[in-house]
């Protein structure tokens, strides 16, 4: 299936001194927090958070709450189309390391985590929107979603994500605020109580053609469930400790990105209906640019479609139609 095209990885440590590159979109939640004059301090709050909540998830054999800390990378993938040279810079996620302080070992993570894409961009801030302008109803566009998809399967299934990475990709990310979610007997031991939601939401449609399927949680002290998005068996394929980091990495994000969901006062009952303008929140000590965020969205779907979409039009749309798993 990737034949045609050859994949690049990078990687780069998210610590106190990151300087988003480039190519880096600079939507993307890590980017976002390293930007400004509170860009140091953010980042330092942020990785202290992560740390934290990992050790509240990983107590046992953990009497000071200290043992663990997380290290991550910013893993960016490239693509060249045409095998000339030229890259484009298709996905970016996270991976996370985890290191035993008490036997100074360092464990593999998971990789994935938070999940960004210019592509997405694209469909989402300018091929929906042009679909759905003047219209009395919303709709989504013929095949929509499709040459994304296949773009995210054609990289986990390449020999360059299976020479760097273990396992399968998980994505975390928060629930939808349309949907209603109903909390299940089932507990998990480190994700907590399952949740069910009502109906599938537009990101489950699009994650579907990624080859990603959803299940939601909500750890143990935690308000709101997250989403969590695979493509094996998310309970298991990985590890407590591997659950742990994407866990407190990710709800760190939410509740930095989403108070009104992640760190509200009140905590998720047996339904629940999440609230992006519930006023019951705590802020946290950290700046993010939310506004700021939505507009460079369509900013940067405009450059995909102009360095991307339009110049490989052809070849990505004949590949796409050959090759749907």
């Amino acid at each position: 299936m990737n034949k045609e095209f050859t994949f690049t990885i990078k990687s780069i440590s998210f610590d106190e001194n990151y300087n988003p590159s480039e190519n880096t979109r600079i939507t993307t939640n890590f980017a976002n927090l390293a930007r400004g004059n509170m860009r140091q301090e953010n980042l330092r709050n942020t990785l202290a958070m992560i740390d934290h909540r990992f050790n509240t998830l990983a107590h046992w054999d953990n009497p000071n709450g200290d043992r663990y800390s997380v290290k991550l990378e910013i893993v960016s993938v490239e693509m060249d189309v045409e095998g000339k040279g030229n890259t484009f810079p298709v996905i970016e996620i996270l991976k996370t390391n985890i290191i035993d302080r008490k036997t100074n070992e360092v464990f593999e993570g998971i990789v994935g985590n938070n999940f960004s894409s210019y592509v997405r961009d694209y469909d989402f801030s300018v091929l929906l929107l042009e679909h759905n302008k003047g219209k009395s109803e919303f709709s989504t566009p013929e095949n929509f979603g499709d040459l994304h998809g296949n773009l995210f399967k054609c990289f986990v299934n390449s020999n360059e994500y299976k020479n760097n990475f273990h396992k399968s990709p998980v994505i975390c990310l928060s629930v939808s605020n349309k949907n209603t979610y109903h909390r299940t007997e089932y507990q998990h031991p480190v994700l907590g109580f399952e949740y069910q939601q009502n109906k599938p939401s537009m990101t489950d449609h699009y994650f579907q053609k990624m080859g990603l399927r959803a299940r939601y949680f909500m750890p143990a002290n935690g308000v709101a469930p997250l989403a969590f998005y695979f493509s094996g068996d998310l309970t298991g394929d990985y590890t407590d400790l591997e659950l742990i980091s994407t866990i407190s990495t990710m709800e760190t994000f939410q509740r930095i990105y989403r108070p009104e969901i992640y760190n509200a006062n009140s905590v998720a009952g047996k339904e629940y209906q999440p609230n992006l303008v519930n006023p019951d929140y705590a802020l946290t000590q950290i700046v993010y640019d939310r506004e700021e965020r939505s507009q460079l969205a369509i900013e940067q779907g405009k450059f995909t479609e102009e360095h991307f979409i339009k110049p490989y039009r052809t070849i990505l749309e004949q590949w796409s139609a050959n090759n749907v798993l």
